[in-house]
């Protein structure tokens, strides 16, 4: 039974009746999302189908001090969802409406359960599509709240800058607008920016104008294999530095590789393989194309192969997006504790190559995927949950990429957002004195601590 005041269930049942749940199933699929932590469910679940709800329920919790978790689609990767102080959960999936497409500013709003597919299956018959790509199919409020990139991050940037403004719910149940439609402003502080990436621990996000941008007249993608990931990386560093204005450069050492292999039935060789995607007008996307061609070739590159067609684009790609169920694969029943790490492109082989010789001595299963168009690069290690030391050693050697990450300037988590798993890396990244500026935020918007708490800032 929810131990929850009884008043609050009492309210929240006569707002919500059947949408309001406290059975243990619909409990436990809110407290789990894809980390390595053990689920942790909140007290009830209430499914919103409005601003207004959301209102409405954050305003009771605040009114009995009871903890408040947003749910998109559960795909985050760092504890984000879990009641570790139990609660009520605001599932938001039911708030999926595209509320106006505005072709001609190239902007959108909707409702935060919708997901990305979602919306670019609606911009169809525009032209258009919507660019941020993290690889799940994740609600926007979601990938807001992380402050979500992925794939595509490298030529159009994250959700920092693609999202032109919200509507938000505060701790108290107030309910704010930020930003506005036009592309600049300097009116008053970014509240945008600030409620980006703040994990629901400021507010939770119902609804979002984003970015827009038109579909390219060419697409064309292509994998090419290296004798070494050194040699890919100086690929990469090479092509940045260049100025190739790659759409996507991903990166796979040849463990991910043989994983995707017999996962998405492919036949890449295994081999440390990058994956690009160039974007533009044909001459444009021959030309980027020809340049990276001759970039990789002068590192070592082999059995550099196109997919000029949307079937084949779209068999690459899902091979790469499916690259984390075909890594867990490889060890049945592991469950992987996802690095994160990102640090400027200069450092990019520097970073990855003392990870390598670190992984080797570890002892420990990890293939390597990773954003190189942008430094970020993750490693899955792969632990069994029932071997202690063994999960002892992954956290060790997460805790040491980080450090070195740290030391080369860069940072914890490049994309995948702090949560529960990388609150205790923000000292060593950002120092005492920024901590504090952050807690007194948290103090001034959230007093009593009831959103999302235990995510974020270290106790």
């Amino acid at each position: 039974m929810a131990a929850l005041p009884a008043p609050l269930l009492d309210s929240l049942r006569a707002c919500f009746g059947e949408r309001c749940a406290t059975g243990e199933a619909v409990r436990l699929q809110h407290g789990r999302d894809e980390s390595s932590f053990a689920p942790v469910p909140p007290d009830a679940v209430v499914f919103a189908q409005s601003t207004e709800e959301v209102a409405f329920a954050v305003a009771l919790c605040h009114e009995h001090r009871v903890p408040v978790i947003a749910f998109g689609t559960g795909t985050s990767l760092e504890g984000h969802l879990h009641a570790v102080r139990g609660g009520v959960c605001i599932d938001l999936s039911g708030m999926n409406k595209v509320l106006a497409v505005r072709a001609g500013d190239l902007d959108a709003s909707v409702e935060a359960g919708v997901t990305r597919k979602q919306l670019n299956a609606s911009l169809r018959d525009t032209g258009l599509f919507f660019p941020i790509d993290p690889g799940a199919d994740a609600s926007l409020g979601g990938m807001a709240a992380t402050r979500a990139s992925g794939t595509n991050a490298v030529r159009y940037g994250t959700m920092r800058e693609n999202v032109l403004g919200m509507i938000v719910v505060l701790a108290d149940g107030r309910i704010i607008k930020t930003g506005s439609r036009a592309r600049k402003s300097s009116a008053g502080y970014d509240l945008t920016r600030l409620l980006i990436g703040s994990e629901g621990t400021l507010g939770i996000i119902t609804e979002l104008t984003v970015r827009l941008y038109p579909i390219p007249e060419a697409i064309s993608s292509a994998v090419c294999a290296f004798p070494s990931i050194a040699n890919a990386v100086d690929s990469v560093i090479q092509t940045i530095q260049l100025g190739v204005p790659v759409a996507r450069m991903e990166l796979l050492d040849a463990l991910a590789i043989r994983a995707i292999n017999r996962h998405s039935k492919t036949d890449l060789r295994c081999a440390p393989t990058l994956f690009f995607e160039f974007h533009g007008s044909p001459a444009g996307v021959a030309e980027q194309a020809q340049s990276v061609q001759d970039i990789a070739a002068s590192h070592g590159g082999m059995d550099f192969e196109w997919a000029s067609k949307p079937e084949e684009r779209s068999r690459l790609w899902q091979a790469r997006h499916d690259a984390y169920y075909a890594c867990l694969a490889l060890r049945p029943g592991a469950r992987s504790l996802t690095t994160d790490v990102c640090v400027p492109i200069s450092r990019l082989a520097d970073c990855i190559a003392e990870t390598v010789t670190d992984l080797a001595e570890s002892g420990l299963v990890a293939p390597l995927v990773g954003h190189a168009g942008d430094g970020n690069f993750h490693l899955l290690l792969l632990a069994d949950p029932d071997r202690a030391e063994e999960m002892e050693r992954a956290e060790a050697f997460s805790q040491r990429l980080v450090e070195r990450a740290i030391r080369m300037e860069g940072t914890c988590t490049g994309e995948h957002g702090v949560g529960r798993g990388k609150r205790k890396y923000l000292a060593l990244e950002h120092g005492e004195a920024a901590l504090d500026v952050m807690r007194a935020i948290k103090r001034a918007l959230d007093p009593d601590d009831i959103l999302n708490p235990g995510k974020i800032l270290p106790d």
